[in-house]
């Protein structure tokens, strides 16, 4: 069995070091090693959650296309211009609104340079507002009733009597509220902008004189881009209208599972965005949503299909090795949700590679769904693209990577951000008598 997992880990660090879609097609070669090689009956690919988030961002892509992301961006604009003395608490909020709305932690982008400027502008420390940004569009990805990770997570405890709605009671709060310590922690984070080595050098390099300070920009209001974001946030409110009220999906003597109504919701919300605002399809399959969300899948059919099988060829080892301790203390189990999320850089693919592992181990669902959060550890390593991109969009030098790597701006907020959200999830299950 220890010899199979370091094929898995092999393939799991070279497939993350390749990028894009290398950690699913690695996924599949280190599945070949294990079946061929090892002799392991391959279970069957994920192919419920791989088509669920296919619909959901064909929705995204299609909302993209049509400018909704724009219009979103530019009213987040104007509320940071507007309060800019309460970046760091208005930021995280925003990024995360934006996550929870499309699905996706990739719509951070565009918000980025944003919060960077007014930060600068309004001569408050940019690593402050853009750190915990950063990890609050990671968390939201826990609490938004369409992300993949929730969709496998529900796809999973579905024959536990969870619904959608048992899900998200338990992670929107316990997100916001690791989101917003966070954001507490973030706010005393390094020196005054102005006290700043790296900072005041650049400054006397001239690197800042020819910037203008802009205004706040006046946004035209494009309708089609308004109509392609209710589309997209009415079908966001079926999906958990379905999800919450079972009667909801009865047809005739059957009940359609979630998987189902989720594709169909966002498929049909895809084709009322492209048929209201008259968008081009091809336009939708090129934008950055896109591109990345069919990463994810790909990511997901290599790494998930080949996690399954490793952990169900290894069960009664695995089983007999760690239940005693996980069964005593089943929150140790959320420590190695949060050890994989770093490998596999995807919350979904974790979800899919080890939450069987638990469901196997008797961990009560609930717990599980408490425990949910701590697939947000890909900040530890500072090479993810979020964490990349807010350190190259603030030019003020104070969002960096440290000298030993691990020291970096995203440690602080991340830990306790995703400490304090499994630790919220923990009591809001307690309150419940989960």
């Amino acid at each position: 069995m220890l010899l199979q997992f370091l094929f898995v880990l092999i393939a799991i660090i070279i497939g993350a070091r390749l990028q894009g879609i290398g950690l699913g097609v690695m996924g599949g070669l280190g599945l070949a090693i294990l079946v061929f090689g090892f002799g392991l009956e391959p279970t069957s690919p994920p192919i419920d959650v791989m088509l669920m988030i296919v619909a959901v961002i064909a929705a995204a892509g299609c909302m993209q296309a049509a400018g909704g992301l724009d219009l979103m961006v530019a009213m987040a604009e104007k509320l940071l211009r507007k309060h800019p003395q309460r970046i760091t608490l208005l930021s995280p909020m925003v990024t995360y609104l934006f996550t929870f709305v499309a699905g996706t932690g990739h719509v951070a982008y565009s918000v980025l340079p944003v919060i960077a400027e007014v930060a600068r502008e309004t001569n408050i420390r940019p690593e402050r507002p853009l750190s915990i940004a950063v990890i609050a569009s990671q968390q939201a990805i826990t609490a938004s009733p369409i992300s993949a990770a929730t969709v496998a997570l529900l796809s999973m405890l579905a024959g536990y009597n969870i619904s959608l709605l048992n899900i998200l009671m338990i992670s929107i709060p316990a997100t916001l509220v690791g989101v917003l310590l966070g954001a507490l922690v973030s706010m005393r984070m390094g020196k005054e902008l102005h006290e700043d080595v790296e900072y005041t050098e650049r400054l006397k390099a001239g690197m800042f004189t020819e910037v203008k300070t802009e205004k706040e920009k006046e946004s035209e209001i494009n309708s089609k881009a308004g109509l392609s974001v209710l589309i997209f946030i009415l079908a966001t409110v079926f999906i958990i209208l379905f999800g919450s009220i079972e009667s909801f999906r009865q047809l005739g003597d059957k009940t359609l599972n979630m998987p189902i109504i989720i594709e169909i919701l966002m498929l049909s919300a895809a084709a009322l965005i492209l048929l209201t605002t008259r968008t081009n399809g091809i336009k939708a399959a090129q934008g950055s949503v896109f591109v990345a969300g069919m990463q994810a899948v790909v990511a997901i059919f290599g790494i998930a299909w080949m996690g399954d099988t490793f952990i169900n060829g290894n069960m009664d080892q695995l089983r007999s090795s760690i239940e005693g301790v996980v069964t005593s203390m089943p929150w140790i189990f959320g420590i190695a949700l949060f050890v994989m999320s770093i490998l596999l850089y995807s919350q979904a693919a974790t979800v899919r590679a080890l939450m069987p592992l638990g469901i196997a181990l008797g961990i009560p669902p609930l717990m599980l769904i408490a425990l949910f959060p701590a697939v947000n550890g890909y900040f530890f390593l500072p090479n993810y693209p979020t964490v990349v991109a807010a350190i190259n969009f603030d030019r003020t030098g104070t969002t960096r990577i440290g000298k030993w790597v691990l020291n970096h701006s995203f440690m602080l907020p991340g830990l306790v951000a995703t400490i304090s959200a499994v630790g919220t999830g923990l009591l809001i299950i307690t309150l419940m008598g989960g």
